[in-house]
């Protein structure tokens, strides 16, 4: 199973204007470099947590069709999927109608669960494109991420050579830790 990101979020949830203010800085000359910043902010937030924060597609590739035709999809939460496609040994790709695949919102991992299909076992691969992310801006992201994010920011900005003044590496904040625990995907 694996799974790539086809388009990013449009956006960042935590917008520069609102960096500068976290990090009380007055000029816009270091836009650039808070720009690049908070995306590997939101990144690492979206890594530790398996969060999409920002609506974003995704592709889910299996090498074979699952036994119990139902797929975990690990990026939460999931919008909406937009495809569903099957290759046969030859390469030739079958497209599943939408009314031949459901997505379960309850839980998390949520899941696709597609219809039976006669000679589903043929199958080589699956891929499925979903849309997921809290919407379309920032104002839908809970607070606790976007505070993760700031917080990572601001740590990433003023350790950007990686080591405090005395020469010692420097680590994340717990803060940061502590922000998105209640985010984190824990299997039992």
């Amino acid at each position: 199973m694996t799974m790539f990101l086809v388009t990013p979020p449009a956006l960042e949830p935590v917008t520069i204007a609102e960096a500068r203010a976290f990090l009380r800085l007055s000029t816009d000359s270091e836009d650039e470099i808070l720009g690049r910043l908070i995306a590997t902010a939101r990144e690492l937030v979206e890594a530790e947590t398996g969060l999409a924060l920002i609506n974003q597609t995704w592709r889910l590739r299996v090498d074979r069709w699952p036994r119990s035709a139902r797929l975990a999809i690990y990026k939460y939460p999931v919008k909406s999927v937009v495809s569903v496609v099957a290759y046969r040994p030859d390469g030739t790709a079958i497209s599943f109608a939408p009314e031949e695949f459901v997505l379960h919102h309850e839980r998390r991992p949520q899941r696709v669960y597609m219809t039976q299909y006669p000679d589903a076992a043929s199958f080589t691969g699956l891929e499925v494109d979903f849309v997921a992310g809290f919407g379309d801006t920032g104002v839908d992201v809970p607070d606790a991420m976007k505070q993760a994010i700031l917080a990572l920011t601001a740590h990433l900005y003023e350790s950007r050579a990686g080591i405090d003044g005395q020469g010692f590496s420097r680590t994340i904040p717990p803060i940061v830790g502590q922000l998105v625990d209640s985010w984190r995907r824990i299997s039992l």
